[in-house]
């Protein structure tokens, strides 16, 4: 038998993709505040503008599952320039028209679009990296989104500026250079996906019911810790503007902010593998929930400029850990054959928390205060400090020995999916003796 297929000389195809994701997720981290501006020019109360930031999730939350089912059996790669002309499309009539339905419209399939970028490179990232590789590739790979929203909060703040008509004008102005931005993406995506891997996956006999996947061990809990970590991250773009507009707070200051956020986001990224030796994934995914559940209620507290810097510089870089860590608990959690769906599914809790979190949000803030919702963002991440101590705790062998496969870290028996992707560790000490245990035993060397 032959081992794992590797993706090609050297990693092009992955920082091509880190480059594609940066300027789409520029695109849509300049647009979400812009229409948060433009909505309140037009008039728009804080209910409205947390229900037009609900819309932009509404739409992909009924495609996202056939759309991982398609990327299971199919290429990944005609997804991207989908998502991004959809993107761009969103950005553009998003600034063109001046009702707040259509806006919230066009705002929809702007969501739309970044669901099938995602999907698309997320399942790019799981086909094509080794198992050993995941965690360093997907981290990577979100340091593309971390750079679109560094760069993008701060070109949106340059671009907006005054009061009534003109905050109007130039929010869309804003909106506009976004579609721009966006489109540069498809010159990254060429020859973007290896046909060797597409043709090594794992067949399957149909579908893998979405109710298996779902029981799989640590599938629930990184849908649930992804679904908080990105509800926060939506909901700091999203409302930070309506903070600052209370606080007298410049959109300029509040760019700067969102990319300071950003920037500590790209720097926990970056030094996550010494920090995973350091701490483990336990450890290091509860106590970054915890961090960020506090000081997302600090954001409430009506500190100075200067201090809710620091406070949003320290929240981002521990808002860096839960993505990349929750995308590779599901792949290595998911079923055989299942990987993209169980992506997608995870797509799905995060678009299910981008519904309920703005919606919700809106109406605390109109009944409370603006800052009323980042207290509810940190009770949210607080629970999932609990859900990340509790869903990545067992990591050796079962102790009724019969659980599946296709638990996070577990090898109990030897499916393929399994051994493939459980921890070396876990390899190393776990007995032979049955002919498909070789390729366990195979990637720790390919590993070295």
């Amino acid at each position: 038998m032959t081992g794992r297929p590797r993706p090609g000389p050297g990693r092009g195809w992955l920082l091509r993709l880190v480059i594609a994701f940066a300027f789409a997720q520029g695109a849509v981290s300049m647009a979400r505040p812009a229409v948060s501006y433009r909505a309140l020019a037009l008039g728009a109360d804080e209910t409205a503008v947390g229900v037009i930031a609900g819309v932009y999730a509404l739409l992909p939350l009924f495609v996202a599952v056939p759309l991982g089912r398609r990327t299971d059996h199919g290429r990944c790669a005609p997804l991207l320039p989908l998502g991004v002309l959809l993107i761009s499309g969103g950005c553009a009539l998003s600034g063109l028209v001046s009702s707040l339905p259509a806006m919230a419209a066009w705002s929809g399939v702007m969501g739309l679009g970044h669901l099938c970028f995602v999907i698309g490179a997320q399942s790019l990232v799981a086909r094509q990296s080794a198992p050993h590789e995941q965690d360093r590739n997907f981290g990577h790979f979100t340091i593309g989104a971390s750079l679109g929203q560094l760069v993008g909060p701060i070109a949106a703040g340059a671009l907006i500026s005054g009061q009534g008509g003109a905050l109007g004008r130039t929010s869309a102005l804003a909106l506009l250079v976004s579609a721009g931005v966006c489109a540069v993406a498809l010159t990254s995506l060429w020859r973007i996906e290896h046909r060797r891997t597409t043709g090594t996956r794992p067949r399957t006999d149909g579908k893998v019911p979405v109710r298996t996947i779902l029981g799989a061990r640590g599938v629930p809990a990184g849908i649930l810790i992804s679904m908080a970590v990105l509800s926060a991250t939506d909901i700091l773009t999203a409302y930070l503007p309506v903070v600052g507009e209370h606080r007298s707070i410049a959109p300029a200051t509040v760019g700067l902010l969102l990319s300071l956020r950003a920037a500590a986001t790209i720097a926990c990224r970056l030094v996550m593998t010494p920090l995973l030796r350091l701490l483990g994934r336990r450890a290091l995914l509860t106590t970054s929930c915890l961090l960020a559940g506090l000081l997302c209620a600090g954001v409430a507290l009506p500190v100075s400029v200067p201090v809710l810097a620091v406070i949003l510089a320290v929240l981002g870089f521990c808002l860096g850990v839960g993505q990349p860590l929750s995308m590779t608990t599901v792949v290595r959690a998911a079923p055989d054959g299942a990987r993209s769906t169980a992506l997608a599914l995870r797509l799905t809790g995060n678009r299910l928390g981008q519904v309920a979190a703005p919606a919700a949000a809106g109406l605390i803030a109109g009944a409370v205060g603006v800052a009323a919702p980042f207290v509810l963002l940190g009770v949210g991440l607080v629970g999932a400090a609990g859900l990340g101590l509790r869903g990545e705790g067992r990591t050796g062998p079962s102790p009724t020995g019969s659980e599946p496969a296709d638990e996070v870290g577990t090898k109990t028996e030897p499916a393929p999916v399994g051994e493939a992707l459980s921890d070396r560790s876990s390899r190393r000490s776990a007995p032979g003796g049955c002919p498909r245990d070789r390729h366990a035993d195979r990637s720790p060397r390919s590993g070295g």
